[in-house]
């Protein structure tokens, strides 16, 4: 109940909290490249899924990349900060700085690109503890328009009393969507779907969680 009491509450920034991160594309990977449209799975009713691993993910260009244990990724990281809390990573160094994170291996047909970040308490310089990585699933180029952000991740830390394994997804009602919310393995997760997406699809996105490591390109 403390879990969900707390997801509630943060609910009503869900849409727009990957937004709030630096809006640096030419800073961070400069020029981009045309995406193709993903080959479709199966999905909810009429409504499709595409694998993860073929869409775009905006920061993956990032040079040079941290690594190294998870505290020397995440100082890494937070030397790139320029003014904002939620700095810009690669699902490498995500995974890297949150080896237990998970991440839907299905997203939205839609989906195109994906954002990634890990936020920080910008005091201390370390990971926050309600949000410490976000995701942005866009429809478009990110950060062109807010209209093209057809859902957001956000992960934080568990309670200490979660159950170690994927807890049930629980639907809570929120303003111009849905928003899914579970705790696995030391982390608690809130999934935001807009309206575009059937509750349906929302839960299949969820249901497919990966480990982030699993869902790294071969060729990074």
């Amino acid at each position: 109940m403390v879990a969900v009491a707390v997801l509630v509450a943060g609910c009503g920034e869900a849409g727009v909290l990957d937004g709030l991160g630096e809006r640096t594309r030419d800073v961070v990977v400069g020029e981009t490249t045309t995406t193709t449209a993903p080959v479709v799975v199966a999905g909810a009713g009429d409504e499709g899924l595409v694998r993860t691993t073929d869409v775009l993910w905006f920061n993956d260009d990032i040079n040079p990349q941290a690594s190294g244990d998870p505290d020397d990724v995440i100082a890494a990281v937070w030397e790139r900060q320029l003014s904002s809390r939620f700095v810009q990573a690669s699902r490498r160094e995500i995974a890297g700085a949150l080896p237990a994170l998970v991440f839907p291996s299905l997203v939205p047909q839609p989906v195109r690109w994906v954002t990634s970040q890990l936020v920080y308490n910008a005091t201390t310089g370390v990971l926050d503890t309600d949000t410490q990585a976000a995701f942005g699933l866009w429809t478009a180029e990110p950060y062109r328009s807010d209209a093209g952000q057809l859902a957001v991740l956000r992960v934080g830390r568990a309670p200490i009393d979660a159950p170690a394994g994927r807890s049930e997804i629980i639907t809570i009602a929120v303003p111009d969507g849905v928003s899914l919310a579970w705790t696995e393995s030391g982390h608690r997760y809130e999934l935001f779907c807009r309206s575009e997406v059937s509750e349906d699809l929302c839960h299949e996105t969820a249901a497919s969680a990966v480990p982030l490591a699993g869902l790294l390109s071969d060729d990074r």
